[in-house]
């Protein structure tokens, strides 16, 4: 993927304890990763609306499969989260 340099502004605090973290050769990616991340959640946030508009409510059985769509994702996102080698989480 091709990449572009942008400015952001960002909260001194946060973006220093971020990089302390992640070091500053992992900046960018970490930043990008939250970024994916928020895209994802504002589509599931607009599907959901649609559908709550469109649809009817959902049976049990349903509800039952997406909680567990719902956690596989939380486990997929929960592993990317991971540097390489890992077993602590980037994130708080």
């Amino acid at each position: 993927m091709a990449t572009k340099k942008y400015t952001v502004t960002l909260p001194e605090e946060l973006a220093e304890e971020i990089r302390d973290e992640v070091g500053p050769g992992a900046f960018s990616a970490y930043v990008t990763r939250a970024i994916e991340r928020q895209r994802e959640r504002d589509r599931l946030g607009e599907l959901v609306a649609w559908m709550q508009e469109e649809g009817e409510p959902l049976t049990e059985e349903e509800r039952a499969a997406a909680d567990a769509e719902l956690r596989d994702a939380e486990r997929h996102f929960g592993d990317l989260e991971k540097p390489a080698g890992s077993d602590l989480p980037l994130a708080c």
